[in-house]
């Protein structure tokens, strides 16, 4: 009888890794991780080691076949980290290795973090062990997260698009390609959302679905880096920060493929899919524009009661738009929600036929 392959998951206490999880077939699996205290609980066994340490890392590795390396976390020495854990998965007799990297990887990359992607794949290539790479766009999960808690957007992105996928969709074609790893050995794919965005339109989507008032400001990259520079972080880190938005400029994520789709069968998610709906519409006020942005389409709106609420025009991508006038009466769609006084309401929406 052929004895099943051994899986090491990696990353199990992040977002992927832990994702892939519930999607494997039941075969023999082992994580391996820094802290097993983090680690989920199940019936697998549960090895530690770090990327940079070769020898805790062999001894994790050794008897496993196929092994799921997610990239580690972002720091100055991950490069060095990578090859060190990938020297040990040869060293343990790892057959077969499914790595997530990152769309474009190259030596000259715009996003400086894709450069140390592509040294990666190149020291998997040379290690002698067969390869899968998973080049993941941007996580659509994580852009909401670039409004912070202005909900602004700011980098030099200018009208460039990105096709960010999913962590989910990640996660299902690395189950994919675990459960059938010689089917796809020596293969590279590109992993993408549905849809190219500008960081512009994401913002709308992300509005619109959550009714959290998000709008991208565009920087130059001068300006981005001095915004920057108040988190301390130091030069790499900027410099993957800024590169975020210039290869966005540069048109290198707006690549939009099939791949999920056609590994998986299952249609990659989009923002809105990802996004939690905002609560239905409970109610219609009128009310007067007391300000208004014409180019991100964002405003405050008096109520006949006195109240002032920051509203998004719904019609705004509608043929004819125009922009709300200072002073000109308008109706708003209201939600109702549970604050710290009790019950209130918030602006959604300005309704209006475009002209």
């Amino acid at each position: 009888m052929t004895r099943a392959p051994v899986v090491a998951i990696t990353g199990a206490t992040g977002h992927v890794g832990r994702a892939v999880l519930p999607l494997l077939d039941g075969g023999p699996l082992r994580l391996v991780v820094r802290d097993p205290r983090r680690a989920p609980r199940g019936t697998w066994p549960v090895a530690q080691a770090s990327y940079g340490d070769r020898e805790a890392a062999v001894a994790a590795l050794t008897g496993v076949d196929v092994l799921f390396m997610v990239s580690g976390s972002e720091s100055p020495d991950r490069l060095d980290q990578h090859r060190t854990f990938v020297d040990a998965a040869a060293a343990a007799g790892v057959r077969h290795v499914v790595y997530t990297s990152f769309l474009g990887a190259a030596p000259d990359a715009t996003f400086t973090l894709a450069r140390d992607h592509w040294a990666t794949e190149e020291h998997l290539r040379a290690s002698g062990m067969a390869f899968t790479f998973l080049r993941d766009s941007f996580y659509l999960d994580v852009l909401p997260e670039f409004g912070g808690e202005e909900g602004v957007i700011r980098g030099p992105a200018g009208d460039g698009r990105v096709a960010a996928v999913a962590r989910a969709d990640v996660a299902r074609v690395a189950a994919t390609v675990l459960a059938d790893p010689e089917q796809h050995a020596g293969r590279t794919y590109d992993l993408t959302g549905p849809q190219a965005l500008t960081l512009t339109e994401a913002a709308r989507i992300i509005t619109e679905r959550t009714g959290r008032p998000t709008r991208y400001e565009e920087e130059t990259v001068e300006e981005a880096y001095a915004s920057r520079q108040s988190y301390g972080a130091p030069d790499w880190e900027l410099d993957a920060w800024v590169s975020t938005y210039t290869a966005i400029a540069a048109g290198e994520l707006a690549t939009v493929t099939d791949t999920v789709e056609r590994l998986t069968g299952t249609p990659p998610l989009s923002l809105a899919d990802l996004l939690p709906r905002a609560p239905e519409i409970q109610a219609r006020a009128r009310g007067t524009v007391a300000a208004w942005d014409a180019e991100a389409g964002f405003g405050h709106v008096t109520l006949s009661t006195g109240l002032q609420l920051w509203c998004h025009f719904s019609n705004i991508d509608a043929p004819g738009y125009r922009a709300l006038d200072v002073g000109e009466e308008v109706d708003v769609e209201l939600e109702s929600f549970e604050d710290q006084d009790g019950f209130s309401w918030r602006a959604v929406r300005v309704v209006r036929d475009p002209r």
